[in-house]
């Protein structure tokens, strides 16, 4: 399994979260909002620039800001 941040990740595609690499009050929200390691993941979409990304995560859409993003790996399949 190759891991990679939230950011790389195509539409569609699936992973696990491995870990969140932020602490403080940004990374307090993240996890307050399932995104947690062990949580699957799907891409569902992105903004016409990229920005914010959108997936879906426990049965609901959430949906990031690049930079927020970043600090998230993934486990993903090929």
């Amino acid at each position: 399994m190759a891991r990679i941040n939230i950011r790389k990740m195509q539409v569609n595609q699936e992973g696990t979260i491995a870990s969140v690499k932020v602490g403080g009050e940004l990374g307090r929200r993240l996890r307050d909002m399932g995104l947690v390691p062990g949580t699957p993941i799907k891409i569902q979409g992105r903004a016409p620039l990229f920005d914010p990304v959108a997936l879906r995560v426990k049965g609901f859409t959430l949906t990031l800001r690049n930079n927020e993003a970043d600090l998230i790996d993934v486990e993903v399949n090929g």
